[in-house]
């Protein structure tokens, strides 16, 4: 991290340096994403899973904000949407179906709370559909209209959904953290439990003790002559008695209850601290980004789509995983999906909002084909989590939907409509 920052400061703005700062900034980020994971784990022991995940989806969320207000002071409208789309798909696709492929290695079968995953899915559809509303507007009534007052119609709806989706977070909150606190609960009792795989050596070492069982029964004669066999009693019954030894170990090694290692104030100031230093190094990230671009060799839309996320990502990406193989899914589900909701619900309403306030014309009009992906994207979630339990298959379906979409953005060039209409951003 200080050799990245030594660079920024130190190599003159060049096409080549931008390219080694930007590679630079990314390595930097991935320690600090694991400081933030192993302090979230060290404080989800003590505030439980859910309000654990809603504080590090927020502190995580931090950097996609300050890379959007950074864009958006600068006019980089498109950085700005598509960076913000970029997250909610790096966050859905790419986290979550880690989190179901690192937890399916350990477990058969994971489960969460199907209430309220259906209730967050019902959320981020809301969210896609006023984003894609504005599109809709534009394909519908855009010839009819000119540009100039089609822009400003358009501007003032974003507005107005803006800040009726910002209160439906607020709402949200209360709902998750005050009125029904309980449908969040670790404890939750629609939870589906988690299952390990069956141990194949220990069923193994069962069968040749039955068998010779069998063969040392004792001989009993018989009244009518001859000589019959006599089956123990408890052949059965000790089989019994070795499968529930094994399951009472399995339980017992989950019940083991982990201990913090740290106070709260030393985990919240290691928090903070490693926010703020992930914020500084993503902001270095963000103006190397058009010297990065300047080659040609790759585009601004995969840089905004794929690679930003990544980033901004990173430590829900760490803390989403590592806590999954620990059989913690519900803390999982709320840094990956609950960072998905904040994505859609607070922070594009926000960015909109603080647009209309500094005078940049950001709007809610974003590019087709990357509101139609969001839109499929939030729709194959919500069928892979409605049964409410999870495995390692359905995470590598969502992970390699996710490269098809990277491959994907590659060639794809990017519109964006927003800036068309809008007349004239300047720094």
């Amino acid at each position: 991290m200080i050799c990245q920052w030594s660079l920024y400061l130190a190599l003159p703005k060049t096409s080549t340096h931008d390219t080694i700062t930007f590679i630079f900034a990314f390595l930097a980020i991935i320690p600090l994403a694991k400081l933030l994971a192993f302090a979230t784990d060290e404080l989800s022991m003590r505030v439980g899973q859910t309000l654990a995940g809603l504080l590090n989806a927020t502190l995580g969320n931090a950097v996609e904000l300050i890379v959007a207000i950074i864009a958006l002071v600068q006019c980089e409208l498109q950085v700005v949407q598509s960076s913000l789309v970029g997250s909610i798909l790096s966050n859905l696709l790419l986290v979550l179906g880690m989190c179901f492929f690192a937890g399916g290695t350990r477990f058969s079968e994971q489960g969460f709370g199907v209430s309220a995953t259906q209730l967050n899915s019902s959320l981020l559809i809301i969210s896609v559909i006023a984003i894609l509303l504005p599109a809709a507007f534009h394909f519908t009534a855009g010839d009819q209209i000119e540009d100039p007052k089609e822009g400003r119609d358009i501007l003032a709806v974003s507005h107005g959904a803006a800040i009726i989706l910002l209160f439906i977070y607020g709402c949200y909150l209360v709902f998750q953290l005050f009125s029904h606190k309980e449908l969040y609960g670790d404890e939750k009792g629609d939870a589906f439990k988690s299952t390990r795989y069956v141990k194949k050596d220990k069923k193994a070492k069962v069968q040749p003790s039955a068998a010779a069982s069998e063969s040392a029964q004792p001989l009993t004669p018989k009244e009518g002559g001859g000589i019959v066999t006599t089956r123990p009693l408890d052949l059965e019954s000790n089989r019994t008695l070795s499968v529930h030894e094994e399951a009472h170990e399995e339980v017992h090694e989950e019940d083991e209850v982990e201990k913090p290692s740290m106070s709260v104030t030393l985990t919240v100031v290691l928090l903070v601290v490693v926010t703020v230093l992930v914020a500084v190094t993503a902001e270095f990230l963000v103006r190397s980004i058009d010297g990065l671009t300047a080659s040609g060799h790759i585009s601004k839309e995969f840089v905004g789509v794929i690679l930003l996320p990544i980033v901004g990502n990173a430590a829900e990406h760490v803390t989403a995983v590592t806590v999954s193989v620990k059989d913690k899914l519900t803390l999982s589900l709320g840094v990956a999906v609950g960072s998905s909701i904040q994505i859609a619900l607070f922070v594009i309403p926000f960015i909109v909002t603080l647009g209309w306030i500094i005078g940049k014309p950001l709007t809610l009009l974003f590019d087709p084909f990357e509101s139609i992906v969001m839109f499929l994207s939030v729709i194959v979630v919500n069928y892979v989590v409605q049964d409410g339990k999870s495995n390692w298959l359905e995470g590598m379906l969502l992970m390699c939907l996710y490269v098809i979409l990277a491959v994907v953005f590659w060639y794809y060039p990017g519109v964006s409509i927003s800036e068309q209409l809008a007349q004239g951003c300047t720094n």
